[in-house]
């Protein structure tokens, strides 16, 4: 089961589209995966031991972990490029 954290910088609306987007990919490339949400406020506390982290917002710090950025869920831009990012992070 891989753990990933989807997190965004204010409220969780953009979390929320972004994390059911992951879901939707892991379940059609059959990956097993928790999908939490948080703030990026929250991720230092929350990170260890997630496989990978997904934001909507920038983030500069390294968590030891792959970062994705996952704007593109929410704009609608680079999607495909996005999810490919994300299926290398899972399956690497």
């Amino acid at each position: 089961m891989k753990r990933i954290l989807v997190a965004c910088g204010g409220a969780v609306a953009t979390s929320t589209v972004a994390a059911e987007a992951v879901r939707d990919l892991c379940r059609k490339n059959n990956i097993q995966a928790d999908v939490q949400q948080c703030r990026i406020s929250e991720l230092g506390g929350r990170a260890a031991g997630v496989d990978l982290i997904v934001t909507t917002a920038k983030v500069g710090r390294d968590y030891g972990v792959p970062v994705v950025h996952g704007i593109a869920f929410i704009s609608g831009v680079n999607i495909e490029q996005t999810e490919d990012k994300i299926l290398a992070a899972l399956r690497g």
